[in-house]
């Protein structure tokens, strides 16, 4: 019995490392473009072939807000806390990009048409914010955390 114990918690603790790496379902922190920092831990998930990405954690200065609002949002979720909030909605998979889905920069409180694909065999994404056409935007990797 504590064999079947031992193996059950063993293949319990190494699940993550079988991820579904075909898909961006999952944990992964962004990379801001600019400075090359991160900048959160954001959550995609799957409801019924539509993703969505709501941010888990911020990655921010001691001397920052640890728990800003998005104060510059001008929908629903203005003045709501940023941890919690959801980014990304309405991407469905097309071929081997992830498109016609919305993404919102809560620092400037902006919503764009957003496209993604997954990169180095599913450890890395890279999402496009953009206006009107991709042309028109700009990108982040997103770096798979589980």
């Amino acid at each position: 019995m504590k064999f079947l114990a031992l193996l059950i918690t063993a293949a319990l603790s190494i699940a993550p490392a079988f991820a579904d790496d075909s898909s961006p379902v999952g944990l992964w922190k962004n990379i801001d473009d600019v400075s090359g920092k991160p900048k959160a831990l954001i959550r995609i998930t799957d409801n019924n072939g539509v993703l969505q990405g709501k941010i888990e954690q911020l990655f921010r200065a001691p001397t920052e807000d640890q728990n800003p609002k998005c104060e510059k949002c001008e929908d629903a979720r203005k003045n709501q806390p940023v941890i919690g909030l959801v980014i990304m909605t309405g991407l469905k998979k097309d071929g081997d990009e992830y498109n016609g889905g919305e993404i919102l920069d809560p620092d400037n409180g902006k919503v764009y048409r957003s496209k993604m694909h997954l990169t180095d065999g599913g450890k890395k994404l890279s999402v496009r914010g953009y206006i009107g056409v991709p042309m028109l935007g700009r990108s982040q990797v997103w770096v798979r955390q589980e």
